[in-house]
């Protein structure tokens, strides 16, 4: 049996996992940065490309893409004056099909 230091110890770490996991969720709570990951699980892109594709202005793409980036949801790389995104986090997408199956199933 865990004592009590250890018990509060283990609930600690759960909720800063918890903790953890809620702001994974905020960052892919924007319909804009949920089509950029839907379009990164093919191939990566450009960021033009993803501009064009999200239709918003390029700084409000690029502001996604920079908190994507820093969740460690994306990565970038530069070939000359373009930046290229590719998805680094392929799970998401299973947990984005996950939540599209509910929705379908709600919908009956």
């Amino acid at each position: 049996m865990l004592s009590y230091a250890a018990m509060k110890q283990n609930k600690k770490k759960n909720l800063d996992e918890f903790k953890e996991q809620a702001r994974l969720h905020r960052v892919l709570s924007n319909e804009s940065r949920l089509m950029i990951i839907d379009r990164l699980k093919e191939k990566e892109c450009s960021a033009g490309e993803l501009v064009q594709m999200v239709g918003s202005d390029q700084s409000t793409v690029s502001k996604h893409l920079a908190l994507l980036r820093s969740h460690g949801v994306v990565e970038d790389r530069r070939e000359g004056n373009q930046v290229f995104y590719r998805l680094l986090m392929p799970c998401i997408v299973n947990f984005i099909s996950c939540a599209t199956q509910v929705i379908e199933e709600r919908k009956g």
